[in-house]
């Protein structure tokens, strides 16, 4: 396919732009590898780790109204996890050392999101993933003024409804 080519020149570009930076892996919504620069690491579980934590990601911002899922950052003792969207359909996933300066990792990991989400969309067109339904977010240069408020639909995480016994309980009798 060659969106992968073109996507996988894009995460090597990365890469010599940001020092510090380990790896970089772009995936589909559905944990699906499109392209990968993650040397020692698996890409098919880190795919699906990221899928993973985009649907908790996409839910926790839906319920705490802060709006369409941008970036998710994660820290650990040796480093930094980047996730950033790149359309509706993709999803970029930068690995990098504990030392990088992490406004560079987003500023680039930003950019780079767009460019991948551009290389998708005229590649492959538009997605058909669990957040494909979802609104590309518009830079807030070109919006006029704020977005209406509608109702948000209910985030890609199932939600538990109660459900009423389908019997009635026996009445107990005492002894």
């Amino acid at each position: 396919m060659a969106v992968e080519t073109d996507v996988l020149d894009e995460l090597r570009r990365l890469r010599t732009r940001v020092p510090r930076l380990t790896g970089s892996l772009a995936a589909t919504v559905d944990g699906l590898v499109l392209a990968h620069d993650v040397p020692e690491t698996e890409p098919e579980g880190l795919a699906a780790l990221t899928a993973a934590a985009l649907g908790v990601a996409y839910r926790l911002t839906d319920t705490a109204g802060r709006g369409d899922f941008r970036e998710l950052l994660v820290r650990g003792a040796g480093g930094y996890v980047a996730t950033y969207a790149a359309g509706t359909t993709a999803v970029l996933t930068l690995l990098a050392e504990d030392r990088v300066n992490v406004g560079r990792l987003h500023l680039e990991g930003r950019r780079s999101g767009g460019r991948i989400a551009d290389l998708v969309a005229t590649r492959v067109g538009p997605g058909t993933g669990r957040h494909a339904d979802r609104a590309v977010p518009e830079p807030a240069e070109h919006r006029a003024t704020a977005p209406p408020a509608t109702a948000r639909p209910i985030g890609t995480l199932p939600v538990r409804t109660p459900q009423r016994p389908t019997h009635q309980p026996r009445p107990q009798t005492g002894t």
